[in-house]
C-alpha cells in the first residue's frame, strides 16, 4: 500500500502595504459617501438621518441625469422621471372597496376612483387631484398618488379624479394648465357628474407643490368663465408653488439649503416649465428680474409685499431684496412670470373675490412656505375664508412619503388631517 501526499493548502495572506491600502480606501469611502448624505437640519426634524438619506439619494440621481444630458442621451428632466416612475406605475387595479379607471376627460388623461360600498344618498361628493413634480416629474399612476387616492376615495366615500397632464420638457406653459383645465372644465359638466353619481355642489379641487399651482389656477380661470355652471365649493392647496417673483422671501431665504427642494433646483424648474433661457437662474435667484428700476411692475410688486403679507413670526429678522437695477430681459422674454395662470398668488383682487373657500397647507422647512402663507392672506384680505395647516416638523414633498421605505411621521400626521379635514368640510 503506497503513501500517499496530503494536498498542499495555500493560504493567502495580504501583505501589511495591502492591508493599509485597503482600509484606507474604505476610509475614504467611508467619508466620501457620509459629507455627501450629511446635511446640518434643524432640530424641528424628527427623523434627521432618514430625510438626509432620501434626499442624498434624489441627489445622487439628480447628478447622475445631469449626466446624461451631458453626454447628449436625453434631457436630464426627462432621464430623472423615467427613473422616478419606471418602477413605480401602479396599472389600474380595481379592490374590493375602490374600483380604479384609467380614462380621458376631453382628450386628457385621467385616474379615476370610486368607492364601492352602498350609499346611504344618491349622489356621492368628489375630488380633482392634480399631482405635483415641478410641472415635469410625477404622474397620477405613482404609487403614492395612486395610494392617497385610493384612501382619499374610501375613507371620504368620494370620486377622486386624478389628472395626468402632459410634463416638461414635451410640454411648456400654458399646456400644463390647459389640461388641467380641460378635464376639470370636462368633468364639471352635468352629464358627467351625473355619470359618476357626483353631486355637483360638493366639489372640491387639490393638489400639491405643482399641483397645487395647477389646482389655484384652475380654480381661478373656473370662476371666470361663465359657460362652467358647476362651482367648486373648495380648493385645498398642499405647500403650492405660486409665483416666481420673490426667490428671497423669509422661506427661501431660510430654506434655501434645506431638503428636500433647493432655492436653485425650485428657479431651474419654473425656467423648465417656462421654457426659458437657463442662463436666466442667477439672475431670478438674486431678484434681478424684478429690480425696482422696472416701473411696469409695481403693481405687481405691491400684491407681493412679504412684509404686510406675513406674520412676524414667519418674517423674522430677514430683510426684503430688492434690486435698484436688474435685468428686464429676463420679463420680456418670459412674460408668463407676470400671468397669473402661471402664478396664481399675483391674480387681481376682484379674482379673488369669487374663489371658494380654501384649505392650504404649509410646511416651516419649506423654500414654498411663504407663498402659501401670503395667498392665504391675500385671500382672506378679500373676504375667502381660509384655514392655514402650518407643521413645524414639515419638509417639502412630506405627504406623498407616506409609505415604505420613505415613509415619514409627519407625511403620515399630513396626510391624515388633509383628508378629515376634507372630509368635514365638504
Amino acid at each position: 500500500m503506497s503513501d500517499c501526499a496530503e494536498p498542499s493548502i495555500m493560504h493567502f495572506r495580504p501583505d501589511s502595504a495591502t492591508m493599509r491600502t485597503t482600509v484606507a480606501a474604505i476610509v475614504i469611502f467611508t467619508a466620501l459617501t457620509a459629507y455627501y448624505v450629511y446635511i446640518p437640519l434643524p432640530n424641528t426634524v424628527s427623523e434627521p438621518w432618514k430625510l438626509m438619506l432620501l434626499d442624498a439619494t434624489f441627489r445622487g440621481v439628480q447628478d447622475m441625469c445631469h449626466l446624461v444630458q451631458q453626454l447628449g442621451l436625453g434631457h436630464h428632466l426627462k432621464v430623472l422621471n423615467f427613473v422616478i416612475t419606471v418602477f413605480d406605475m401602479l396599472a389600474p387595479q380595481s379592490s374590493e372597496i375602490v374600483k380604479v379607471t384609467d380614462t380621458t376627460f376631453d382628450g386628457v388623461q385621467v385616474r379615476v376612483f370610486e368607492p364601492k360600498r352602498k350609499l346611504s344618498r344618491e349622489l356621492r361628493r368628489s375630488i380633482i387631484y392634480i399631482h405635483g413634480g415641478g410641472w415635469a416629474l410625477g404622474s397620477a399612476r405613482m404609487r403614492a398618488y395612486d395610494h392617497l387616492c385610493r384612501k382619499m376615495a374610501n375613507v371620504m366615500n368620494a370620486v377622486l379624479v386624478s389628472i395626468e397632464y402632459r410634463l416638461v420638457p414635451e410640454a411648456h406653459f400654458p399646456e400644463q394648465i390647459n389640461d388641467v383645465y380641460s378635464a376639470t372644465r370636462y368633468f364639471l359638466q352635468p352629464e358627467i357628474l351625473s355619470q359618476y353619481s357626483v353631486d355637483p355642489n360638493r366639489i372640491a379641487i387639490s393638489g400639491d407643490s405643482a399641483g397645487g399651482n395647477l389646482a389655484a389656477a384652475a380654480c381661478q380661470q373656473l370662476v371666470m368663465d361663465r359657460t362652467v355652471t358647476t362651482r367648486l365649493k373648495l380648493q385645498a392647496l398642499i405647500y403650492p408653488v405660486l409665483q416666481a417673483f420673490d426667490f428671497n422671501t423669509p422661506s427661501y431665504q431660510q430654506n434655501m439649503a434645506t431638503p428636500i427642494l433647493y432655492k436653485q433646483v425650485m428657479a431651474r424648474f419654473w425656467l423648465e416649465y417656462l421654457n426659458g433661457d437657463p442662463r436666466f437662474v442667477q439672475a431670478m435667484l438674486v431678484n434681478n428680474h424684478t429690480a425696482s428700476d422696472q416701473s411696469q411692475l409695481t403693481s405687481i410688486r405691491d400684491r407681493l409685499n412679504w412684509t404686510t403679507l406675513l406674520p412676524q413670526s414667519f418674517r423674522k429678522n430677514f430683510k426684503p431684496v430688492v434690486q435698484i437695477m436688474g435685468s428686464p430681459q429676463v420679463i420680456k422674454e418670459l412674460p408668463a412670470l407676470l400671468d397669473s395662470r402661471a402664478a396664481p398668488l399675483i391674480a387681481d383682487k376682484k379674482i379673488l373675490q369669487l374663489l371658494p373657500r380654501a384649505y392650504i397647507l404649509t410646511c416651516e422647512l419649506d423654500i414654498l412656505r411663504d407663498d402659501g402663507i401670503m395667498y392665504a392672506k391675500r385671500l382672506e384680505d378679500a373676504g375667502i375664508e381660509v384655514t392655514l395647516d402650518h407643521y413645524e416638523d414639515g419638509f417639502h414633498g412630506a405627504m406623498i412619503f407616506a409609505l415604505p421605505p420613505t415613509n415619514f411621521v409627519v407625511g403620515n400626521k399630513i396626510m391624515n388631517n388633509y383628508i378629515n379635514w376634507l372630509d368635514k368640510n365638504l
